[in-house]
């Protein structure tokens, strides 16, 4: 994979933050991590990172919005049921639960729950966003500090 993030640079960096974001089970991390190592310049990671991962996070929103769970199922492999018992967790929390989207696991269906629960889509948005770049903006430094 690094290979490929080496020779599309920002925009394979991009693209893998993407699909990490939707319920592709795979980590950004790791492809971010070796963009810093490989010498790319930190900020354009950051934000090719984080808008990858927000447009990912968008799209699994939308997903939900549209209401139609047997695509999930069917396309994305999740049960009903992981989708459901993530609805009942955000219950009362609201479209502010979406700056959690990068947590491990569960992340990534918060976005789809959310899109579910018709959440606001305004709040779900800024939520969002801040959400991933805190992320990206931490996960610079934590890999700094290792390399």
């Amino acid at each position: 994979m690094l290979e490929f993030l080496l020779d599309y640079g920002y925009y394979g960096l991009f693209l893998v933050a993407f699909l990490a974001a939707t319920v592709l089970p795979f980590s950004s991390e790791f492809a971010f991590g070796g963009c810093l190592a490989a010498g790319m310049n930190p900020v354009l990671c950051i934000v090719a990172a984080t808008l990858g991962n927000f447009g990912g996070g968008l799209t699994s929103y939308y997903l939900g919005y549209l209401g139609k769970i047997e695509w999930v199922e069917k396309y994305f492999r999740v049960k009903r049921e992981k989708i459901e018992k993530t609805q009942q967790w955000l219950n009362n929390k609201g479209a502010f639960m979406a700056f959690f989207s990068f947590v491990p696991f569960v992340g990534d269906l918060i976005p789809l729950a959310l899109g579910f629960m018709r959440a606001s889509v305004s709040k779900t948005v800024v939520s969002l966003f801040l959400g991933k770049l805190v992320r990206f903006i931490v996960t610079a430094f934590i890999w700094y500090s290792v390399l």
